[in-house]
C-alpha cells in the first residue's frame, strides 16, 4: 500500500464520518436555534432550557437515521475489506 492509497482511505474515512454525523448534528442545530429564538422572544434566560430538547431531538434523530448511518458504515467497511483482499 503506497502513500496515495493511504491518503485516499483517510479521505474516505473522514467523508464517511461527516456523512454519518451530519443528520443528528443538523437536527440538533435546528432545535437549538428554535429554542434560542423562543427564549429570545419570551425573554426567558434559563441556560439549561436548551439542553433537554436538544438531547431528546438528537436521540430521536439517531434512531431515525440509524439505518442510513449503518448502511454508510457497512459500505465503507466492505470497501476496506475489498482493498485488503486485493493485496
Amino acid at each position: 500500500m503506497n502513500g496515495a492509497e493511504v491518503l485516499d482511505l483517510g479521505r474516505d474515512a473522514i467523508w464517511v464520518t461527516v456523512l454519518v454525523a451530519a443528520g443528528p448534528m443538523i437536527v440538533g442545530l435546528i432545535v437549538g436555534l428554535v429554542v434560542s429564538l423562543l427564549q429570545t422572544l419570551t425573554q426567558i434566560q434559563e441556560q439549561t432550557l436548551v439542553f433537554v430538547p436538544k438531547i431528546l431531538s438528537i436521540f430521536f434523530a439517531i434512531l431515525l437515521f440509524l439505518p442510513i448511518m449503518g448502511g454508510l458504515l457497512g459500505n465503507f467497511m466492505t470497501g476496506i475489506f475489498e482493498r485488503i483482499a486485493a493485496f
